[in-house]
């Protein structure tokens, strides 16, 4: 028989519940990176029940480092903080308001890798990495200038 706790004699939850219930948070909260997954829930009124915003408000405990290193895509934790604010609710389910969203966020990880490969090519100290060959026949110029890209 299950421990029960509380007022109420609420049944505690047994140790294989809680691993699903962390799964099934863990995935919907990661869920929530997608802006056309958004849109969808904002299309058939999710964003609208009040039950439903409560349990957006209950899931801000995967913002806690304890709980946030499981997370594959953070950006899921900034739409959580944008799904706290009506404005952005009643905005999302605008088709063009989720297209512009999706746009950025294409943009942002293009230019990050691209920033991001620039600089592993690149040692700390602003020197080229050696393992270039491009840029240590370039005169130590990854843009084959003869000069440093900034």
């Amino acid at each position: 028989m299950a421990k029960m706790v509380g007022k109420g004699k609420i049944p505690a939850e047994t140790e294989d519940q809680q691993r699903l219930r962390f799964q099934v948070e863990l995935e919907f909260v990661q869920c929530l990176a997608n802006p056309n997954y958004l849109h969808f829930l904002a299309q058939r009124g999710y964003f609208k029940d009040q039950t439903f915003i409560n349990y957006l408000k209950y899931l801000l405990y995967w913002k806690e480092p304890e709980y946030a290193r499981y997370l594959k895509y953070p950006m899921c934790l900034y739409f959580l903080d944008l799904l706290q604010y009506e404005h952005f609710r009643r905005e999302i389910v605008n088709v063009q308001c989720c297209k512009f969203i999706d746009d950025q966020a294409i943009l942002l990880w293009q230019h990050y890798t691209r920033r991001r490969t620039k600089l592993l090519n690149i040692g700390g100290n602003g020197a080229v990495n050696q393992t270039d060959p491009a840029a240590s026949q370039n005169g130590g110029a990854p843009n084959g200038m003869g000069q440093k890209v900034t």
